[in-house]
């Protein structure tokens, strides 16, 4: 939100979380944002981080870290989206010290902001709309009961 000019992340730079991910879909993320090539400016993002369970969000504090000791890559792009009244979840115990209230904006704002970067192509199904970003790549929003399944 800082620059209104950054593309939104893409479909690789997004792990969408539930109760049923898996800790090799964490593992994967964790992997691409401190990788080397991760320094092609993308975001990596970990949306309901708080719905993992236990040894799911263990394994990724240990994949976090370990990584994180290793990499040569210090200017990693990593957010993880929690749920502020989550209280009991482990992953916002874990990266406590990593935490960043996001400031509030209006719906005006975040419309305005969206405008920006998405465009509605006309004929579109509503169930699975695709938008268009400036830079000319196509974006779906699909949801599923399972993640990672690719439906």
């Amino acid at each position: 939100r800082h620059s209104e000019t950054e593309p939104l992340p893409t479909y690789d730079e997004v792990l969408v979380c539930t109760p049923d991910t898996e800790e090799e879909e964490v593992e994967l993320i964790v992997r691409r944002a401190l990788s080397y090539d991760s320094q092609n400016q993308k975001i990596y993002c970990l949306l309901g981080a708080e719905k993992l369970v236990y040894k799911v969000s263990k394994q990724l504090e240990y994949h976090f870290f370990r990584l994180l000791q290793s990499s040569t890559v210090s200017d990693y792009r990593f957010i993880i989206f929690c749920n502020a009244k989550a209280h009991n979840s482990y992953v916002i115990t874990a990266f406590d010290t990593y935490k960043v209230t996001i400031p509030c904006y209006s719906m005006t704002e975040i419309q305005a902001y969206l405008s920006t970067h998405l465009k509605v192509p006309c004929g579109t199904a509503p169930v699975a709309q695709a938008f268009e970003e400036p830079y000319q790549q196509n974006m779906k929003f699909i949801i599923s009961n399972q993640a990672g399944m690719g439906r």
